[in-house]
């Protein structure tokens, strides 16, 4: 029979901690020691508990636990030596069943790993949905690993040991994450459509954009919803009605990517509310507001110049001399659009009149790796960042790299390096500022040719307007400086400027409440990257969601992921918004 929270937490302190055995490979102290916070009211709050233990111990203990985990295909798997859930898990991976070349691959990748950082490489070998990871797959992440730094490996071990005893206290407690389950499956089978056969690209009103919208509008029709359609923009549009004519909450993402890009970007923000409006529908269940799931057909830009066509449509934010834009292919906007049959001329009436909605809120995947390295799930969203971009030159002297002193250069790349470094220490003083200079360029560069120019990109974020605006004041004024001091001519023009987006103080409290509702701690950040939020904040009241993703929380990456079990937190967190909104409006109509 499964284990229940009740047993475990009426247990004696022995009976207990056999109920937990082989969590954590031979350290049973981990347990012990969560064991301790006992009762635990969920869960995925002794989950995180359970990492709460790890991260708090020494270095040398954490290591005592990573090396307590056998090699992957290694000598106790061939002396067959290897406790029952390692014996499970690397079975299930194929890692049984490896061919010579492969075993022969894998024995030379835990010699280098061993050699390098001297513990055994870790991995959840049953991957992000528990079905295992292919032997291609878990060789390719040895691989990349290897050349990891040995503080940043470490860390990963944990996490991944982590994953481990999740998978293994999910088959303990005979919890199956279902809805995360499908949203994960919906994610992949979106992903098998893209422009490219070996990497994940959809831009706009391509083939495989029009096909993923199909997809999109097949599986809302199929969860319930009570009318789906294709907007003038692009965009996939989904309503399940209330129980009577009122007010609807506005909900959604984009389903665009960039060029080999993940799979989760916007994408996860357009399946949670799906699950959770299928779910409404199996129970027969209607909410006293409707619900709208918009899959905005474009936020990323990456096709023609505009951004955010899908959410500005509906903001009345599009321009109609967008229309006019070509794409790499002299493709014109309009025409992109008349050939997916879509009525450009009916954009315009796409704009939602904000006093018949509730406002908006939007669930997406971190895109950083804060909730990673904390071992958190989830995180509550305070504000978009505010941001500004630059395009700057500087000019200084080309001169022979040889016969020029130091002390009598006008070096144009150093200034710009040294502006670099300027940047580096003024953002790290607020704290959750950042700043970069992400494109760097010598034009005629010469290896024996001291730079006379370079050519520079700026790039300014902090959660609020007068935040980034103490920080641009400064870095400009460094900037300044620094040419003067080294003789060299400055150019720069603004090239972008974008608001905070500061969420909506009642949305981020339901927010807050659903993740305290699951049993896990509350963590505040705020967004560094830019999302539809913060076009609909421009008439509604927004808050987002943010889920966390693994591999360091990389995105617009093909290593971009997240897990089935995050993801079922993530639906079980909007459910929860969702009742306590359908709560707060009873209590208005019936105080």
């Amino acid at each position: 029979m499964p284990l229940t929270l009740e047993q475990l937490n009426a247990a004696s302190a022995n009976d207990a901690l056999q109920l937990l055995d082989g969590l954590y490979e031979h350290s049973p102290w981990i347990a012990q020691a969560a064991l301790a916070q006992r009762p635990f009211a969920s869960l995925h709050r002794l989950k995180f508990i359970l990492t709460q233990v790890v991260s708090g111990a020494a270095r040398e203990a954490q290591l005592g636990l990573i090396r307590a985990h056998p090699e992957l295909a290694g000598k106790a798997m061939v002396s067959q030596s290897l406790t029952a859930e390692s014996t499970h898990e690397q079975s299930k991976a194929g890692l049984t069943h490896c061919s010579a070349e492969e075993f022969d691959r894998l024995q030379q990748l835990n010699a280098a790993y061993n050699a390098k950082f001297g513990w055994p490489f870790i991995l959840a070998v049953r991957g992000p949905r528990g079905l295992g990871l292919g032997r291609a797959e878990i060789i390719a992440t040895f691989e990349r690993r290897l050349h990891g730094h040995p503080d940043f490996e470490r860390q990963e071990c944990l996490r991944n040991i982590h994953r481990i005893a999740e998978i293994r206290l999910n088959d303990k407690f005979g919890v199956t994450p279902a809805l995360g389950d499908l949203v994960w499956d919906w994610q992949e089978q979106l992903g098998q459509y893209s422009e490219a056969p070996d990497q994940l690209t959809v831009t706009y009103l391509t083939d495989a954009h029009r096909a993923c919208a199909a997809f999109i509008r097949e599986q809302m029709q199929a969860c319930g919803f009570d009318s789906v359609a294709i907007d003038a923009v692009g965009n996939v549009v989904g309503r399940y009605e209330a129980t009577a004519p009122g007010k609807t909450l506005l909900t959604g993402s984009h389903f665009d990517t960039v060029r080999n890009g993940g799979k989760y970007d916007g994408r996860l923000g357009i399946f949670v509310p799906m699950a959770c409006v299928r779910a409404l529908h199996r129970a027969g269940q209607r909410l006293p507001f409707a619900i709208e799931v918009v899959a905005f057909a474009e936020e990323e830009g990456q096709r023609f110049k505009a951004t955010f066509l899908g959410s500005g449509a509906l903001t009345g934010d599009f321009n109609p001399a967008w229309l006019d834009q070509l794409d790499a292919d002299g493709v014109s906007m309009r025409a992109a659009m008349q050939q997916a049959g879509l009525r450009p001329d009916d954009i315009a009436s796409l704009k939602r009149d904000a006093a018949q909605y509730l406002g908006f809120v939007e669930v997406h995947i971190e895109q950083g790796p804060v909730l990673n390295a904390l071992n958190l799930p989830l995180g509550v969203v305070t504000s978009i960042n505010a941001s500004a971009r630059y395009t700057g030159e500087t000019v200084g002297t080309a001169c022979h790299a040889g016969t020029t002193p130091m002390d009598q250069r006008s070096d144009a790349a150093c200034t710009v390096a040294e502006f670099m470094l300027a940047c580096e220490r003024r953002a790290a003083r607020d704290g959750d500022s950042v700043a970069t200079v992400g494109q760097l360029s010598v034009p005629n560069g010469s290896i024996n040719v001291v730079p006379g120019r370079c050519q520079f990109s700026l790039d300014l974020r902090a959660p609020l307007d007068a935040q980034r605006d103490a920080l641009q004041a400064d870095l400009l004024s460094a900037l300044a400086d620094i040419c003067a001091r080294r003789k060299v001519h400055l150019q720069i023009t603004e090239a972008m400027r974008a608001s905070a987006a500061p969420s909506a103080p009642d949305w981020q409290q339901r927010w807050e409440n659903a993740v305290a509702s699951l049993g896990l701690p509350v963590h505040r950040m705020p967004s560094g990257a830019g999302h539809d939020a913060m076009k609909l904040h421009e008439i509604m009241p927004q808050a987002m969601l943010f889920v966390r993703g693994q591999n360091a929380g990389i995105s617009h990456n093909p290593l971009e992921s997240t897990t089935s079990d995050d993801m079922q937190l993530a639906v079980e967190a909007f459910n929860h918004l969702l009742m306590q909104l359908a709560t707060d409006m009873s209590n208005i109509t019936n105080p």
